[in-house]
C-alpha cells in the first residue's frame, strides 16, 4: 500500500502512546484499580487495573489510530487530498487519547477534576472543529454527485455540526441533564440531515 502515509501514521500513533510517561511516572502514586468510566453524574462505574489503564489504553487507542489512518489515506487515493481535513481527521485521537488519560490518572490520585464536562468540551470543540471543515468538502463519500450538490450538502451538515457543538460546550455550564439531552437531540439531527442529503441528491 504504497498510498499510505507511513510518517503521519507513525506519529500521530506514537503520540498515542505517550500517555504512558505520564502514567509510569505517577505509578507509585496510582492505586491498583483505576475509574475508567463515570456515569454523567461524574461517579465511577467501571474500572480496570492499573497495569490496562497506564498501558492498555494507549496502546488500543493507537492500534485504532493506525486503522483509522489507512482508512482516512484509502478514502485521499478514492477523493483526492484535502490537506486541512487530513490534518484535522488524523490528529483527533491523538489528541483525545492524551487529555483523556491524563482526565482518568488525574482522576486516579485524586484531583478534583469532573469527566463529564471534560468529554462535552472534547465533543463540542471536535464537532465545531468538523462542521466548519466540511463545507470545504466537495464530494460526499460514497456517492456520485456532482460538486454542487456535495458541497450544498456538506455545507448543511456542517452548520448543523457546529450548532452541536456550541449545544454540547454550553451543556458543561449547565446540570449534568443536558448533556443527556444533547445526546438524544444527535438523533434528530442525524435524520434531518441524512434527510436532507437524500432530498438535495435528488434535486
Amino acid at each position: 500500500m504504497k498510498f499510505i502515509n507511513r510518517k503521519s501514521l507513525i506519529i500521530t500513533s506514537t503520540i498515542c502512546l505517550l500517555p504512558i510517561l505520564l502514567g509510569l511516572t505517577l505509578w507509585y502514586r496510582l492505586p491498583d484499580t483505576i475509574a475508567i468510566h463515570f456515569n454523567i453524574n461524574n461517579t465511577p462505574d467501571g474500572f480496570a487495573s492499573k497495569e490496562f489503564a497506564v498501558f492498555g489504553i494507549p496502546i488500543m487507542m493507537a492500534a485504532f489510530q493506525i486503522f483509522c489512518c489507512i482508512v482516512n489515506d484509502i478514502n485521499i487515493k478514492k477523493h483526492g487530498n484535502n490537506e486541512k481535513i487530513e490534518r484535522v481527521t488524523k490528529w483527533i485521537l491523538p489528541i483525545i487519547t492524551i487529555i483523556i488519560q491524563a482526565a482518568i490518572l488525574g482522576y486516579a490520585i485524586g484531583l478534583p477534576l469532573d469527566i463529564r464536562k471534560i468529554a462535552a468540551v472534547i465533543v463540542g470543540v471536535i464537532f465545531l472543529v468538523t462542521g466548519n471543515y466540511l463545507p470545504k468538502l466537495d464530494y460526499v463519500k460514497n456517492y456520485n454527485l456532482d460538486t454542487e450538490k456535495a458541497r450544498k450538502i456538506n455545507s448543511f451538515v456542517g452548520f448543523g455540526t457546529v450548532i452541536m457543538g456550541i449545544l454540547a460546550l454550553i451543556t458543561v455550564f449547565l446540570p449534568p441533564i443536558t448533556t443527556v439531552i444533547w445526546l438524544f437531540m444527535l438523533i434528530p439531527f442525524g435524520v434531518i440531515s441524512v434527510v436532507y442529503g437524500i432530498k438535495a441528491s435528488r434535486k
